[in-house]
Formats: structure tokens, sequence, C-alpha cells
């Protein structure tokens, strides 16, 4: 049975803190692609009990901060993989911050130091929902890949802006990301 919250409390706190993985799910306004990406790499955080933001670094896609900055709209799903299942949905509205912007400073020291960080997506909780997860199925987390930080390592500061500005300047659907206006 779903519930629903209008704020986070401890045991959703709690919850949110063990799991190693989230899931984001944007769409553009009108017509495009639903975008739906899972992250991880210890880049979520509380902030307060409406407020979560998570670090984004460079990848493939550009379509969550296109989405976001085109109409905010913003999900963020966890689910236990693990122990007690739970599937936990915050939504709201979302805000993207780039390394120029104002929030950048202040909020960049509450993630790891990833080679390649290239914004911090706010979300403005609006509602919350949990429901059962009981078709989830278990798994066990082995750790966290290197991969990306190796690529992006290997990349190095030049080479990822010139990423941004070549893969990373709009969505599959041709709105702004944002990044890539970086150098």
């Amino acid at each position: 049975m779903a519930r629903f919250y209008e704020r986070l409390n401890t045991e959703l706190e709690t919850f949110i803190g063990r799991q190693h993985v989230f899931f984001t799910a944007s769409a553009p306004r009108v017509g495009g692609h639903v975008n739906l990406s899972p992250k991880g790499m210890d880049s979520f955080r509380v902030l307060d009990p409406n407020t979560v933001a998570y670090l984004d670094v460079t990848g493939s896609g550009a379509e969550t901060a296109a989405h976001v900055r085109e109409n905010g709209r913003l999900t963020v799903m966890f689910c236990s993989f693990e122990a007690k299942p739970l599937i936990l949905r915050l939504y709201g509205s979302g805000e993207v911050l780039l390394p120029a912007d104002p929030g950048w400073a202040m909020n960049r020291p509450l993630f790891p130091d990833h080679p390649g960080a290239r914004a911090i997506v706010l979300l403005h909780v609006s509602e919350i929902q949990t429901s059962c997860g009981f078709g989830v199925p278990l798994m066990a987390y082995q750790g966290e890949r290197g991969d990306l930080v190796h690529w992006a390592r290997k990349k190095g500061e030049e080479g990822l802006r010139r990423y941004r500005r070549e893969k990373n300047r709009e969505s599959m659907d041709g709105l702004p990301s944002g990044f890539g206006e970086d150098g």
C-alpha cells in the first residue's frame, strides 16, 4: 500500500543513506524522450526535510539537466535491493547548479571529489511516496565501479570541457543543458 508524506523523516533519511543506487526521471514539457538514469558513487545528500541534492558528473548524456532547465520536473527513486523491501519516490521541482552559479561553492563540499563534476542537481521536494517494493529482486552490493572516475581522470580537465562542449551541450531532443558553456 502506498503512503504519502509531505517531508522526509528520520526513517526515510536513514533508508536513503543505506542505498547505493538511485534513479532520476525527467521528461521534456512536450513530446521528446522520457529519461530514466541510474546514479551512484555516494553522490546523493539530504539537505533538509524538503530539499535533496546529487552531484552530477560528466557522462554520455545531458537529459536530466536539459529537462530540469526547461520545465523543472524531476522525480528521484530509491528501491531496496537488500533486506526490507521498500520503494521511495521524491517528487518536486529541480534546479541545476553549475560551477559558476550561486550555491555551487556552498554545496560542492558536501560531495566526494569526483573528477568530471559538472553540476549539482537540487530537488525541492513537494511530495514523497513509499510503496512495498515486494517485486524488486534481492541483490547484493559489491562496490562502486571505477570506470567513470578512471575515464574522467584520463581525459583531464581540458578534455572534459571539450567533451561537454561536443557531447553534452543539449539533450537528445535538442534542449540546452547548460553544459559545455564553461570554455
